[in-house]
């Protein structure tokens, strides 16, 4: 079985900002707005279009069977689709996917072989993000960046696999997505720690120039790998324990302490589960927990990591119907989602550098020093 993403899937808070302009803005379309368009000030619209926007868990698409044939027959992946794409406001995905059953260094290696032949059929529109170089050449050059990452390391059967995927393109993984050889899942029955395997593991992505998630990772197994590591960790896509408390998926606070010191960065998700316990949960709920991050260690520190699409999770999901488990927060259009979260920032006073920071500044920044080789 493959996850339910995983087929193939000073201080912190500035003290004023400018004044806003508002008004109806066509975002990117070819006239007039559309009439559920929603409005966004000319502010939270130049910082979107003049940032390189970084989804560290940028999925391009929770319909697999549409992934998949976008990687067998790049062909299929029509002008509309990129429209959507570029549209949102953001520059570079991380659409990393976690198998957990069967032959995963298989499916593993299938994913990225898939990615490579569509970003390569596509290659005036797409880019391989491999370096940091990249990320200034795809805004640059107008096309979409893809960091190839996945969200399991179970496909490193030995240490030299850390140097195969890496040359495959490979450049985040996450350590755990359930327990492994490596270490704990947040869902394991126990919190395990990094094991002597995982440690030697940590020690090869920093050698190579990979960057070490540990998102999905136990409590122990994250504060284990934030000491082994060398390099900033990442966090590419979690939330705040201290405002989710039941979750074990969210970190807490000693965690993003550790993160912070080492120079790492936490991409906030907008799943619903991990964005409240329970009751509604908006986009304001989203921002409390970037709040909560600039507050606790620095703006510097936090990012997007919004683990969902364009689309969202609910509407192609019949469980979320008929139990009412929903995954995806109220009153948002994914569609829309980095420009909600600018207009968000704005509205709490966060000046324009330190969005642009939020945006993509923060992971831009720790990837170029993660993917630097000794």
């Amino acid at each position: 079985m493959v996850t339910r993403r995983a087929l193939l899937k000073g201080a912190a808070l500035a003290i004023a900002m400018p004044a806003i302009q508002r008004g109806r803005f066509c975002l990117f379309a070819h006239g007039t707005l559309a009439p559920n368009e929603a409005a966004y000030s000319t502010l939270a619209i130049d910082l979107v279009r003049r940032s390189t926007v970084i989804d560290m868990l940028g999925l391009l698409t929770l319909d697999y069977s549409k992934l998949s044939s976008w990687e067998a027959r790049p062909a299929c992946f029509a002008p509309r689709d990129l429209e959507k794409l570029r549209a949102s406001g953001i520059t570079i995905f991380h659409p990393a996917v976690g198998f957990t059953d069967g032959d995963v260094y298989g499916s593993s290696l299938r994913d990225i072989t898939g990615w490579n032949k569509f970003i390569a059929s596509h290659a005036s529109q797409f880019l391989r993000i491999d370096c940091p170089g990249d990320l200034e050449r795809a805004k640059a050059s107008g096309r979409i960046g893809i960091v190839i990452g996945q969200q399991n390391s179970r496909h490193f059967r030995t240490v030299d696999d850390v140097d195969r995927f890496y040359r495959l393109g490979q450049r985040v993984s996450q350590l755990t997505y359930d327990d492994n050889a490596i270490g704990g899942g947040s869902t394991g029955p126990r919190d395990a720690g990094l094991t002597p395997y995982g440690v030697q593991i940590v020690d090869r992505m920093n050698q190579v120039g990979m960057a070490v998630d540990i998102s999905h990772c136990s409590d122990r197994t994250t504060l284990d790998a934030l000491h082994a590591s060398r390099k900033p960790v990442l966090v590419t896509h979690s939330n705040c324990r201290a405002l989710v408390r039941t979750s074990a998926r969210c970190k807490t606070d000693e965690a993003i302490r550790l993160l912070a010191a080492q120079g790492g960065v936490m991409g906030i998700t907008m799943v619903r589960s991990f964005v409240q316990a329970s009751g509604p949960a908006t986009i304001e709920d989203v921002l409390d927990h970037i709040d909560h991050v600039a507050r606790l260690v620095g703006v510097e520190h936090v990012g997007i990591g919004s683990d969902v699409d364009l689309e969202g999770r609910d509407a192609r999901n019949p469980r979320a119907r008929l139990t009412k488990t929903r995954y995806d927060l109220d009153g948002i259009d994914y569609s829309r989602k980095i420009f909600d979260l600018t207009e968000g920032l704005i509205r709490r006073k966060y000046s324009a550098d330190n969005i642009e920071l939020i945006l993509g500044g923060n992971f831009k920044r720790a990837l170029a020093s993660i993917w630097s080789t000794y």
